[in-house]
């Protein structure tokens, strides 16, 4: 084979990359001198000697300021009828270096800019002299592309055994097709250009990506709340993303950046935290405890866990209500005013999950027991309107400023400042039926949590709704003057709210028009898990058909960016139907089944996967590969399906 090399430009390292092909047969030619000759001139007079069968190996020019064109590997053979011959091709590449730095706080010194934004894209590279950038994990492990390929040629059958033994195993489950269809192609996501990880090993991801760029910085929290497949598959790497939320982005006061930098280093804190971005890391952290099984990890995390929920309710629920009810930025890049369900959820939850690591490592929890309380019988008898849980705006009486004072950037124009002065802050929700709204009860059902802060006819009542009222066969009629391709025309999709009741704002909050595939599938998950199976995979489908194949991609469920994060929701489909989650710490493995059938799920652990049998209540544990102790399983009947 060959190697093509090109060095670095003047002051531009990461423009130095390499690039091998080789092809593992004798009988290969290897053509180091393509023609040389402008435009098309290479191609054409090498696709002539294809054509023509004029094949042969040369060697690179003897002139080393002399380049080639190009090169190519040939290999001719005959086949006779019925016969067949395998080639192996050997592709890899090699790029040390990388331009990419975001959201670093010494850029933005002196800048009147948000480096918080949703979409900040790295600065020119002219303004960054001699600082360091994003460098790829595998430049810290291989030397040079000569590594890297000596590794493959090492390796490979090994490799592809491993991934051939890790998708048979999976797809010997027998959950419905569309199930296994919606969490395997979302597994992509993991390696697209979205996730990047630094040569010290830690995870940085974009929310998604465009063609040439990624697309939202940071490991945003709120976006990557919905992600459950990292946490299973590589629950190491996603325990990586919490050291860098806890330890790295977050200060003494306990504010936490929601978007990390790259590289990884302490961020400017000069923005809102996102009250969903804190509390559902404060949810991650414990299921990534309870996956992990490391006692000694969750010892050192425990005060950052604490110090981030105090600074959540010293910043949005300084009267101890137990809602968050002052301003607070969430995952639709705005704030809601006042208490909504979505969020004081995340703060219920956030509080249950507290409560129980404070317990189990002896500290002290009362004001968190006093805060669930509250919040539990506000939620219940305040923002529960018969149906769904609702938003309860309200901008007097707060610490926070009159809304029309808000923007730091621009002053409101005069007919903003009318319609604040009639409906309140722009961008609420009220009394419309919210896909996200009991989101936080979600969360801590995939942590491993049983017992909700929800009664379970309320949650069933919200997410019935939810179905009822969002969730449309054809689009066709549907008014969206935002992001319309997601979901159009005569294709379905789970709206992400809707005013069945009346009472839409004038201005509700961004993207409430669209569809989007992590909410569909987190909504799916979550009626599967409340017995509600066929709702739940009636979503499934309808996401499903819109990414066929023949308008979108089913590999890439497109969001604000390529490979969006959020669609890794799809992972908790099989706890949905199955109900099967291992605990490390108390190697317990628990199976809740809401389907009727006896089944087989895949099930992945800190130390090993493998596949959970589930016959006439019986169940029987196959570990593929690695290990996973079970101490106790615990085999629960199916929730009853009640209401309508």
């Amino acid at each position: 084979g060959f190697i093509c090399y090109q060095p670095a430009l003047k002051n531009e390292p990461w423009t130095e990359s390499s690039f091998m092909a080789v092809i593992d047969d004798s009988d290969v030619a290897v053509d180091c001198q393509w023609f040389r000759g402008g435009w098309f001139d290479p191609l054409t007079i090498l696709w002539d000697n294809i054509v023509n069968r004029n094949i042969s190996s040369n060697p690179p020019f003897n002139d080393d300021n002399v380049n080639s064109s190009g090169a190519s590997l040939a290999l001719s053979f005959k086949l006779s009828p019925g016969t067949t011959k395998t080639i192996k091709l050997l592709l890899t590449w090699y790029c040390p270096e990388s331009n990419i730095r975001v959201n670093v706080a010494e850029d933005f010194a002196g800048i009147d800019a948000e480096p918080n934004s949703p979409c900040t894209f790295p600065l020119p590279d002219e303004e960054l002299p001699n600082k360091e950038r994003y460098k790829p994990w595998y430049a810290g492990r291989f030397a040079d592309i000569q590594a890297v390929g000596s590794y493959v040629r090492e390796n490979y059958e090994r490799l592809r055994h491993e991934t051939a033994k890790f998708t048979e195993t999976f797809y010997r489950s027998t959950l419905p097709s569309e199930v296994l269809e919606a969490v395997s192609a979302n597994l992509t996501i993991l390696k697209s250009p979205t996730v990047l990880r630094q040569t010290d090993g830690r995870l940085w991801a974009w929310e998604g990506c465009c063609d040439s760029y990624g697309c939202c910085t940071g490991s945003c929290t709120h976006v990557w709340n919905y992600a459950q497949a990292l946490s299973h598959l590589f629950p190491e790497l996603e325990r990586s993303l919490r050291e860098t939320e806890f330890i790295v982005c977050q200060n003494d006061e306990g504010h936490q950046n929601f978007r990390a930098p790259l590289p990884i280093g302490e961020p400017l804190h000069n923005f809102h935290a996102a009250a969903d971005g804190q509390l559902g890391g404060v949810i991650k952290l414990y299921r990534d405890w309870r996956i992990s099984g490391d006692n000694e990890w969750m010892r050192k995390m425990l005060p950052l866990m604490r110090k981030s929920l105090d600074y959540a309710i010293k910043t949005w629920d300084p009267g101890h209500l137990g809602i968050l009810i002052e301003p607070h930025h969430n995952t639709y890049d705005i704030e809601f005013w006042g208490a909504d369900g979505m969020c004081t959820s995340f703060y219920l939850g956030a509080l249950q999950v507290a409560i129980i690591a404070s317990e189990y490592f002896e500290t002290d929890c009362q004001l968190y027991r006093q805060l669930l309380a509250a919040g539990k019988k506000y939620m219940t008898e305040n923002l529960y309107n018969g149906e769904y849980f609702i938003q309860q705006s309200q901008w007097h009486g707060l610490h926070a400023k009159d809304p029309t004072a808000m923007d730091s950037v621009n002053k409101y124009p005069p007919e903003a400042v009318k319609l604040i002065e009639q409906e309140g802050p722009k961008y609420q929700y009220g009394e419309g039926c919210l896909a996200d709204g009991v989101l936080g009860a979600w969360m801590t059902e995939t942590a491993g949590i049983e017992t909700p802060f929800i009664d379970h006819e309320l949650l069933k009542s919200h997410l019935l709704s939810v179905y009822k009222y969002n969730l449309r066969s054809n689009l066709s009629n549907h008014d969206n003057p935002q992001r319309g391709t997601y979901a159009t025309g005569k294709e379905g999709g789970l709206l992400l709210c809707t005013w069945p009741h009346g009472g839409k704002p004038r201005l509700p909050f961004v993207y409430s028009n669209e569809v989007w595939t992590g909410i569909e599938y987190q909504v799916a998950s979550h009626l599967m898990m409340l017995g509600y199976v066929d709702e739940g995979l009636e979503i499934v489908r309808t996401v499903r058909q819109r990414y066929d194949g023949k308008i979108r991609n089913p590999f890439n469920e497109y969001e604000c960016g390529h490979w969006y994060a959020r669609a890794m929701a799809s992972y908790s489909l099989i706890q949905g139907l199955t109900g099967i989650k291992y605990d490390a710490i108390t190697k317990t493995l628990t199976v809740k089944p809401t389907i009727e059938d006896d089944f087989s799920a895949f099930l992945s652990t800190a130390s090993g996967y493998g596949l959970v049998h589930c016959q006439d209540g019986k169940v029987e544990l196959e570990v593929v590969a690695g290990t996973i102790k079970v101490d106790n399983i615990q085999y629960k009947e199916t929730i009853t399906k009640t209401g309508n």
